[in-house]
């Protein structure tokens, strides 16, 4: 009986303790919203998280695994400005909570080259249409290019442009593309997320955004948002556990007394035989 009750106790603080942990969910966002770009470019990367404040964190082959703080970029709250790209920038990166959780992972490709890819950056849902577009900066945005899936090549365009309708699994892979007589561009992966993942997936609220004030760790985690809801929520959950507890406790004290009167009872019997 001891064991149940203490079993019971621990599922109600484990589920009061989950749904705070389901609340801190990441998600890097960037803008422009693609994953290759252009030296001398520019980047906005945001951390998106409901409770507390994201740090946006990169891996490079130059300099390993930094945080935003480190002087690469330029940190307000959540979000984290590269005004001037090198190739030096190019890299993997991602969101990391106080608690360690992270986001998904952006592979950005900063080129010197004179072709680049645009391209979705995140995950599109199958059945989207999907727009490629090759771009040359040394001339006009409109001009001829032939696009490649896994170093095959699949379409060529008079306007620089590839649109994939009605996505599906079978589409994703590498992609590039080239311009006659100015080069090819890097590969971007496309992935495809599928439609009964749909609804899997968390819609999140924008992060708020503070300045950094002087003498300020930009990494420290900011205190906890408390819902309105948030001890109604927790007597919802916890209220049948606690009165399940307390059945069982009833329950048990009541088998206690039966038993003291059958033991008594017997007793009774037993001096009544012996005279």
């Amino acid at each position: 009986m001891d064991i149940t009750l203490l079993f019971l106790s621990v599922c109600v603080f484990h589920t009061l303790a989950s749904s705070d942990t389901e609340k801190e969910v990441l998600s890097l966002e960037l803008s422009p919203s693609v994953s290759q770009f252009l030296v001398y470019s520019h980047v906005t990367l945001s951390c998106v998280v409901r409770v507390g404040r994201g740090v946006l964190k990169r891996n490079t082959t130059t300099r390993g695994t930094e945080s935003c703080s480190y002087g690469w970029g330029s940190v307000n709250g959540s979000t984290c400005v590269i005004t001037t790209m090198y190739p030096s920038d190019s890299g993997v990166y991602w969101c990391e909570a106080p608690s360690g959780k992270l986001s998904q992972t952006v592979d950005i490709k900063v080129t010197v080259g004179p072709v680049l890819l645009e391209s979705p950056v995140l995950p599109v849902m199958e059945g989207d249409n999907v727009t490629m577009i090759c771009r040359d900066k040394t001339t006009s945005p409109k001009i001829s290019a032939d696009f490649y899936k896994d170093g095959f090549l699949i379409v060529g365009s008079s306007t620089g442009e590839m649109t994939i309708h009605s996505v599906s699994k079978s589409d994703e892979g590498f992609y590039k593309c080239s311009i006659s007589g100015a080069g090819e561009s890097p590969e971007n992966r496309l992935t495809v997320t599928a439609e009964e993942d749909r609804k899997h997936i968390t819609v999140l609220e924008p992060a708020t955004i503070d300045p950094i004030t002087p003498g300020e760790d930009p990494e420290a985690p900011s205190p906890p948002v408390m819902s309105y809801f948030w001890p109604v929520r927790h007597m919802v959950v916890g209220i049948p556990y606690i009165l399940t507890t307390v059945l069982l406790g009833l329950i048990y004290r009541d088998k206690r007394r039966a038993s003291q009167r059958v033991s008594e009872d017997r007793r009774h019997r037993v001096i009544m035989d012996v005279e």
